[in-house]
């Protein structure tokens, strides 16, 4: 029999994105859909698409409270803190509330006090293809950190720690539903622009994973999807053999042929990853380019490979993985 799911936050872009893969899923069975702004509305309201036996919108508490096996929260952070997962559900949060084991972080990175510390221990942080999830409360990484970590955390061992860069660029989708003037428009459109220089709330969790910080720079690509992290490194060990030997076995990493750059037409709409690996002539630094869907590999469909793990289902169910893109 399917596992009962609900959506918290089903009306943001992590949260439609979550919701379309559900109602894909072959062991999945939505039974509640949460949103405070849309609640009491049909399904249909958020897109006319969702007609049929897909339930309609209910406040978030409720959502929480529909005795659900499998919940997906979509929540903003600040709101995500607070959850109170429901005994013997698996729940997985996309938002950044569990994803640093240190609670006094939250208050540097996200702005705001953690309000349940105690909690923390409790959340597994998991990239599926490095750190499988360990319980049933499972911290999704955010779509920055899960490009970085896929393309340097089988490097962490072997290389120069203090000078790793990482230039990172995403699609505005990366920055929420919510308005913004840096979202407009006016500003994205034929524009190139980085954000949070030095102060990205993924760069602890970055280093939280890999052991040791980076220098990180994320940019604002005028496209709606998609994220590409180039990252730089010193090492003197076979950078393509220690990468091929951690995803050799994964159904949703790609390491490119030599040669071959990753690029966002291909993930774009997926929930697979794209790696390549380079060396720079003049310098010898090495250079591992990582390209995601941020709400895809980077949110939604990594949501979804974390539940399949915890509910020891085929890790690939529900998630888009084949096909060619023009």
């Amino acid at each position: 029999m399917p596992f009962a799911t609900a959506i918290l936050g089903a009306s943001g872009y992590a949260g439609q994105e979550t919701l379309d893969r559900v109602l894909a899923h072959p062991e999945l069975r939505l039974v509640a859909l949460g949103s405070d702004s849309l609640a009491g509305h049909g399904a249909s309201v958020l897109d006319p698409r969702l007609n049929g036996n897909v339930p309609s919108f209910t406040s978030n508490d409720a959502a929480l409270a529909a005795g659900a096996n499998v919940i997906f929260c979509c929540l903003d952070h600040e709101r995500a803190a607070l959850l109170d997962a429901p005994a013997g559900a698996v729940v997985v949060d996309l938002s950044g509330a569990h994803r640093l084991a240190r609670s006094s972080l939250y208050a540097e990175w996200y702005g705001f006090e953690h309000p349940r510390p105690q909690a923390l221990p409790e959340w597994s942080y998991a990239v599926p293809e490095l750190f499988p999830p360990t319980g049933r409360l499972i911290a999704n990484p955010g779509c920055y950190a899960t490009a970085v970590l896929l393309a340097l955390a089988p490097l962490a061992g072997v290389v120069e720690q203090s000078g790793v860069v990482v230039d990172a660029k995403s699609g505005v989708s990366g920055a929420g539903k919510s308005l913004r003037p840096s979202s407009h428009a006016a500003s994205v459109l034929e524009n190139v622009s980085p954000y949070k220089v030095g102060s990205h709330q993924h760069a602890p969790e970055i280093e939280q994973a890999l052991g040791f910080p980076v220098c990180f720079v994320p940019h604002l690509l005028p496209v709606r999807r998609g994220l590409i992290a180039t990252c730089y490194v010193q090492t003197d060990a076979d950078v393509r053999e220690l990468l091929e030997a951690a995803y050799v076995t994964s159904p949703a990493v790609t390491l490119l042929p030599q040669g071959v750059a990753p690029e966002l037409s291909r993930v774009q709409g997926t929930d697979g990853a794209e790696l390549g690996v380079f060396t720079d002539r003049a310098t010898g630094t090495r250079i591992v380019v990582c390209a995601i869907d941020n709400l895809g590999k980077g949110a939604a469909g990594q949501a979804v490979q974390n539940a399949n793990l915890a509910l020891g289902l085929p890790e690939t169910a529900g998630l888009r993985l084949a096909g060619v893109t023009v």
